[in-house]
């Protein structure tokens, strides 16, 4: 069933018009036509149904709205902090991440970052994410929204984290644990990912000292979009959801 992001609240009843974005999704892209059933979801959690009654110039109404009880949430609530690479590596790896349930992801900036953003860019950027996290839910079928930060500096982020309780965990071709000798997270997991080139010796030195678990994925040096999907997958394999 077509699935369509629509900002809250969700319509409970009655006859509700897609947003423009939707409509021309729902009539230009999928050709959808009176009677064809849709799914629609508030990025809050919330999920309900319909079914087209009108499809006309830009408008796409749906009526016969009912709510649904969907819960399609990893158990494993995982926060993504990834190093800023190239547009078409992040945008990869915000649309997988969301897809492998990811609560929340932290942009940083690194000094082996390719992609450098200034304030302007760098709200555009989170923009352009937020669309890329927003079509992966109408893909994967959740409803919960990643929450995605504004780019920072990855020392000024260490020290905000630095205290933390969450189990965090930092890739480094180096590291001498696997996840498999890791203790089962009680709470949240902070799961840190370098750029590129990788982190800096001052960098990766500065996350051990906050208290983050060097691990590495097995003998091969991973690409960082490779690196944040494998340790995703691996995480909701052992704690999650697979």
């Amino acid at each position: 069933m077509p699935r369509f992001y629509c900002p809250p609240p969700l319509p409970l009843s009655g006859l509700f018009d897609l947003p423009p974005e939707a409509a021309h999704h729902a009539a230009r892209v999928l050709r959808l036509r009176e009677g064809d059933r849709v799914e629609m979801f508030d990025g809050m959690g919330n999920e309900c149904h319909g079914v087209i009654s009108e499809v006309g110039g830009k408008r796409v109404v749906v009526g016969r709205i009912a709510a649904a009880d969907a819960d399609r949430e990893s158990p494993l609530r995982v926060v993504l902090a990834q190093a800023l690479s190239s547009s078409e590596k992040m945008d990869w790896v915000v649309q997988k991440a969301t897809e492998l349930g990811v609560a929340e992801i932290q942009p940083l900036d690194t000094e082996r970052s390719v992609a450098k953003l200034s304030a302007e860019r760098a709200a555009k950027r989170l923009e352009h994410w937020r669309q890329v996290a927003i079509s992966a839910c109408e893909q994967c079928g959740r409803n919960l929204l990643p929450q995605i930060h504004a780019p920072l500096d990855i020392m000024a982020w260490l020290q905000q984290v630095k205290e933390l309780s969450d189990t965090k965990l930092v890739l480094l071709p180096q590291g001498a644990a696997s996840l498999h000798s890791q203790p089962k997270p009680q709470g949240r997991v902070v799961l840190l990912i370098g750029a590129e080139g990788g982190f800096t010796g001052a960098e990766s030195d500065s996350a051990l000292r906050c208290g983050f678990a060097p691990i590495r994925l097995g003998a091969r040096v991973l690409r960082t979009e490779t690196a944040a999907v494998a340790g995703l997958a691996a995480l909701q394999t052992l704690w999650g959801d697979f």
